[in-house]
């Protein structure tokens, strides 16, 4: 089947709860929970600001090992519910089977691709946003050495990363970046304690700012981060807030938003399959400042980044995708 490309806006907000409450929606979280502060957290956003302004009630689940994710997407619509947002790039296996046992649930599934007719994939550019942070922590770093922290070891994984490293190099051609994978299972999602490990590690090798792309796992980096008086970057939703002072930057998915817009052309009746890719032009990905960071950003920092980030809408400055060919030439 041919995919449909098509992107999201943002919507603002309005009455429509006549219409909403002709749908019965639910949600299933990935591992880490819906009070990750990070990517399921961002849906649960998206999908509260549904049900505070419409009112509608919403079903969930939240994932605590691999076995449950095909159960609980069955389950789900099994009673009924429709549409049903799968969060997380792992769920993809399980929404191929009971998309096509459920023709007519509606299911959308956020951070990858099931080609199949009632099912809408919001994707994301990944590495367009870590190129960014990426520059932002070369530019701050006084060490010339910065570093990268990973959840499961997977290709999605390594786009941040490899975004990441293209940004600091683009900025500072001798910088050195340090890579490394919490582990190669779900659980490398939730192991606050290890992300620390690998931060501490990292800063005893000269690493003076850190990004984290894990989940559960970054809330130790940034602590580890904060006691040993280094910077960190958030990934996801906004974590700024999460240590003033600490945190140079967050590189932003706007999961809320794709939760948020799938329930609502749902209840509007416009729901339509096929693949959103969501990157800087369409608003999907960027990188965070507010009041818990702009100390930390000089007026050079943003200027710099804000000209890279419009040379890539332009098409002027291409990011190398990991994922096109499983490689990264900016590590080697």
């Amino acid at each position: 089947m041919k995919r449909l490309i098509t992107t999201l806006a943002i919507v603002a907000p309005m009455s429509f709860s006549a219409v909403a409450a002709d749908i019965k929606p639910a949600v299933v979280f990935d591992m880490g929970g819906k009070f990750d502060q990070s990517f399921n957290q961002g849906v649960y956003e998206g999908v509260e600001r549904f049900k505070s302004e419409t009112g509608t009630k919403y079903r969930e689940f939240e994932v605590t090992n691999p076995s449950q994710r095909e159960q609980a997407v069955r389950k789900m619509a099994q009673r009924g519910a429709n549409p049903i947002i799968s969060v997380g790039f792992a769920q993809a296996a399980a929404v191929e089977k009971v998309a096509s046992e459920f023709p007519d649930t509606q299911i959308t599934l956020i951070d990858a691709v099931v080609d199949q007719p009632n099912v809408q994939s919001v994707v994301f550019k990944e590495h367009e946003g870590s190129f960014l942070v990426g520059m932002l922590a070369a530019l701050k770093s006084q060490t010339k050495t910065v570093s990268f922290i990973g959840g499961m070891d997977i290709p999605l994984i390594r786009k941040f990363n490899c975004g990441y490293a293209q940004g600091a190099k683009y900025a500072m051609d001798d910088i050195t970046v340090i890579s490394n994978m919490t582990g190669s299972t779900p659980t490398a999602w939730n192991d606050p304690s290890k992300g620390g490990e690998l931060a501490r590690s990292q800063f005893d090798r000269g690493s003076d700012v850190v990004f984290a792309a894990a989940g559960g796992t970054g809330i130790g980096v940034y602590q580890a981060a904060k006691d040993a008086g280094k910077y960190a970057i958030g990934v996801d939703s906004n974590q700024n807030h999460l240590h003033p002072g600490t945190m140079l930057t967050s590189m932003t998915k706007q999961v809320d938003v794709a939760a948020y817009s799938s329930l609502k052309s749902a209840a509007d009746d416009t729901w339509k399959p096929g693949v959103q890719v969501l990157g800087l032009a369409e608003n999907g990905v960027s990188w965070a400042l507010d009041e818990h960071n702009k100390s930390l950003i000089t007026p050079e920092m943003k200027e710099a980044v804000e000209k890279a980030k419009q040379a890539i809408i332009n098409g002027d400055l291409v990011v190398h995708d990991y994922m096109s060919d499983n490689s990264c030439p900016a590590l080697g």
